[in-house]
């Protein structure tokens, strides 16, 4: 027992200060930090099957390079690409969202949730809009699908 509580006490100490040198990173202004130009998009009225496609764009204000960990729609309806390369302090990056509005009409809120190397901080942007639906032709309004009889 007399062995294991110096063991305990030492790492404690590592994973406090580990703990403290992020918290003094995020209040001392230093490490990356993402600036969008928009964090949301509407795309107005689109008609059905149509693929619309929006590209945000942000840059790093911060003073050390952004890393995109990972980039997540709210839905497999939205599809993103993204910067893969740390974006240096100063420049900027983007990232291209797709919503394919096929079999999908009404109304739409979608999110994208982005997690980077921003200590305890994730970015969610928003696309928004409406989809009307398609005229399928090839159905008579007038024939009845089910038949009666002969």
């Amino acid at each position: 027992m007399k062995k294991i509580f110096p063991v305990i006490i030492l790492f404690l100490m590592g994973v406090s200060s580990q703990v403290f040198s992020q918290s003094q990173q995020a209040k001392s202004g230093t490490g990356p930090k993402i600036a969008f130009d928009d964090e949301s998009h509407n795309f107005g009225t689109i008609k059905e099957g149509l693929i619309a496609e929006y590209t945000f764009k942000f840059k790093n204000t911060g003073d050390q390079p952004l890393i995109l960990k990972d980039v997540r729609p709210s839905c497999g309806c939205t599809t993103p690409e993204w910067s893969k390369e740390p974006v240096d302090p100063g420049k900027t990056g983007l990232i291209h969202v797709k919503y394919n509005s096929a079999g999908r009409p009404g109304k739409f809120n979608k999110s994208i949730t982005i997690t980077s190397n921003i200590p305890d901080e994730t970015k969610i942007l928003f696309i928004t809009g409406s989809v009307t639906p398609s005229v399928d032709n090839s159905v008579d309004p007038n024939q009845s699908p089910v038949r009666i009889g002969n």
